[in-house]
């Protein structure tokens, strides 16, 4: 492939990002939704591509096989690279978590977000718990899919896209290919079912009185419900922190962002080399680069918490390439999910999704109040968002029941991340759980499971749901 194809396949992207918001501006379900433009990009681009639209004209015998439209409106080298970028992006995403914050002490963390961690940690591993039963009790014996499925809705749900595309080698690795379509068709699911059905949980709170800062959810500005900036708000995107005759900030940052990949991906082949050397295995393989990608953040982090003392590090630099790398990722995502995997697997597919949501909504309407003592609805919405989709979710609908930030919710939030994340979400045991299962089967990681989720439930319920917070 020719680098003028591979820069035309960008272009492509760019315009089903631009029809994206485009939708989004003029249909008013997807603003009440506050449904993202690249979710419905990657809509548009999967309904005209070669799944539907190629084998609707196939169907109809429109067009012959030599065709340009034989697959729809997106050439077949367009698939191949956008095919190629989830995997890619994730890395660049995951290297940016923890750029540009102030990484704070154990004790704050645990004071400010310790039932916040309970409660996403239950959450989390009950995920794999539920999975891994549903795989072995039914998945497996009925339908014939490996145990490996059991992790699905942990690798979709709290995990999101991003490690869904992350985690596409090691599926093909394990010999479960298809596991890569239905974990990104699960991370749909989840990420529709987090705005959706977190809208619809956010109106009852508020009528039965459980939210503590808001009284309704109306009176949402015509321009914020298209996700465009109120003209009143509207700020800096980022801050110049360098001059730009020296160097762009964008590239010096980027430059730091893909200095953190580097370092991820130096720390994953010396894991492979030294396995490779003293035990003679290759289970190291099998770890995808993005978990470690966050660890070679986190260096370039604590080295520039050392010697920057001009603080020419900038978060809100940092968030503008993570957002861009989210949005190529999802457009891309979707719009190459193969449907026939996916309608092949439709049973298992409706099961994983349906105890996914399920689980979530129980943990919110039943664990939450029992474990977060204060503000406990407007905390447990943003793990809602998270579980079910990526942590803008959650984000987004914090702000809709704290739109000032007038409880602890956003930072509880945001300390409890940081313990959360080298974890779960697409964190180390995320990365390990495929390679784990398939190994050493699916009793084994079940039982860890448990005891973890167990760990988070009691220390939630019999300690930190038994703490008075103002």
């Amino acid at each position: 492939m020719s680098p003028e194809q591979i820069g035309f396949t960008l272009l492509y992207l760019g315009v089903f990002l631009l029809i994206g918001k485009w939708i989004r501006v003029k249909v008013k379900w997807t603003q009440n939704i506050f449904l993202p433009s690249s979710i419905i990009g990657g809509f548009v681009a999967l309904i005209l591509g070669p799944q539907v639209l190629g084998k609707l004209l196939a169907y109809f015998d429109i067009v012959s096989n030599d065709s340009f439209f034989v697959n729809g409106i997106i050439p077949e080298e367009v698939q191949d690279v956008w095919s190629e970028l989830p995997g890619l992006m994730i890395s660049v995403v995951f290297a940016t978590l923890f750029l540009g914050t102030k990484i704070p002490s154990i004790k704050k963390i645990w004071h400010l977000a310790g039932a916040q961690l309970s409660f996403g940690w239950t959450i989390g591993w009950g995920q794999y718990v539920l999975g891994i039963l549903l795989a072995v009790l039914v998945l497996s014996p009925v339908f014939g899919l490996p145990p490996i499925t059991g992790a699905l809705i942990e690798i979709a749900f709290e995990g999101g896209h991003g490690t869904a595309a992350g985690m596409g080698e090691t599926f093909e690795k394990l010999g479960f290919a298809e596991g890569y379509d239905l974990s990104v068709g699960l991370a749909t699911v989840g990420l529709l079912s987090g705005v959706i059905v977190g809208i619809i949980l956010i109106n009852w709170a508020v009528r039965k009185n459980k939210t503590k800062v808001i009284e309704n959810v109306e009176g949402f500005s015509d321009l914020r419900k298209q996700g465009i900036m109120e003209f009143q708000n509207r700020e800096p995107a980022a801050h110049m922190t360098v001059r730009v005759e020296s160097i762009e900030p964008l590239s010096l940052h980027f430059a730091l962002v893909g200095l953190g990949v580097l370092v991820g991906y130096l720390i994953q082949q010396f894991l492979i080399w030294s396995e490779s050397a003293i035990f003679s295995s290759d289970f190291m393989t099998y770890i995808p680069l993005f978990p470690l990608a966050m660890i070679g953040g986190i260096i370039i982090q604590i080295i520039f918490s050392k010697v920057d003392r001009s603080h020419i590090l900038n978060r809100p630099m940092i968030n503008r390439i993570q957002g861009f790398a989210l949005d190529i990722l999802i457009v891309t995502a979707i719009g190459t999910i193969s449907l026939d995997v996916i309608g092949s697997n439709f049973i298992p597919f409706l099961l994983l999704a349906a105890l996914g949501v399920i689980w979530n909504v129980f943990g919110v309407l039943v664990l939450a109040p029992r474990i977060i003592p204060s503000y406990w609805f407007e905390r447990a919405i943003g793990d809602f968002g998270q579980s079910t989709g990526v942590t803008a979710t959650g984000l987004l609908l914090m702000r809709v029941v704290d739109p000032e930030n007038d409880s602890p919710a956003f930072e509880s939030f945001g300390y409890k991340q940081l313990v959360f994340e080298p974890f779960l979400g697409g964190g180390f045991v995320t990365a390990l759980s495929l390679p784990l299962i398939y190994k050493f089967g699916p009793v084994p990681f079940l039982l860890i499971s448990v005891v973890m989720c167990l760990l988070g439930l009691l220390s939630g319920l019999l300690y930190f749901g038994r703490r008075k917070e103002g």
